[in-house]
């Protein structure tokens, strides 16, 4: 099998949540030969801190890595029924870079929430929000897992079987879009 190499973006900066457990799980499944995480500790959007100083480094270093990616995967926690601040200024910055990395892009989200609905809101919103950038958003199969904090054991590896299948599925799903963006 051709190595891929993986941007993978977390909405939740806490070193120890279960959303960072999650984006852990997947690229270990997905075993990419690069990987990288992205930064999303950004400054918050603002329009003259732009028109003073341009785009933050930071952020331009963010769009780079996406552009550079064959794909991406997303662990976003849901913030009042709906995605994370975080990622969505870090959608913003990316937006205002010009390089345009989202485009065509293999995309996976996945969402770990201490609700049953495991994130669903929150991957509904991240979907919306990345949809003007066009990039080739999986469908399925869903990975929403419910009451996260009973679903990972102490080395940080998904204890229910259902969950693993799914996430197992997507990572499957990201490899074979990777296959067909390269044709």
């Amino acid at each position: 099998m051709p190595t891929h190499s993986l941007v993978g973006l977390c909405g939740s900066l806490r070193k120890g949540s279960c959303n960072r457990k999650l984006l852990a799980e997947a690229v270990r499944l997905f075993d990419p030969a690069d990987y990288v995480e992205g930064d999303l500790r950004l400054p918050l959007y603002d329009g003259d801190l732009e028109d003073a100083e341009g785009v933050p480094e930071a952020a331009m270093r963010l769009a780079r890595q996406i552009a550079a990616a064959d794909a991406v995967v997303i662990a976003c926690p849901e913030y009042n029924k709906a995605l994370s601040g975080v990622m969505k200024n870090a959608l913003d910055w990316i937006s205002r870079t010009k390089l345009g990395p989202w485009k065509g892009k293999p995309v996976a989200i996945v969402s770990a929430a201490g609700g049953r609905a495991g994130g669903e809101r929150s991957q509904y919103s991240l979907r919306l929000c990345l949809t003007p950038f066009r990039p080739r958003l999986l469908t399925g199969p869903e990975v929403l897992v419910g009451d996260a904090e009973a679903q990972f054991d102490a080395e940080g590896r998904l204890t229910n079987d259902r969950n693993l299948a799914a996430l197992t599925e997507l990572m499957e799903e990201l490899h074979a879009e990777v296959r067909r963006a390269r044709v």
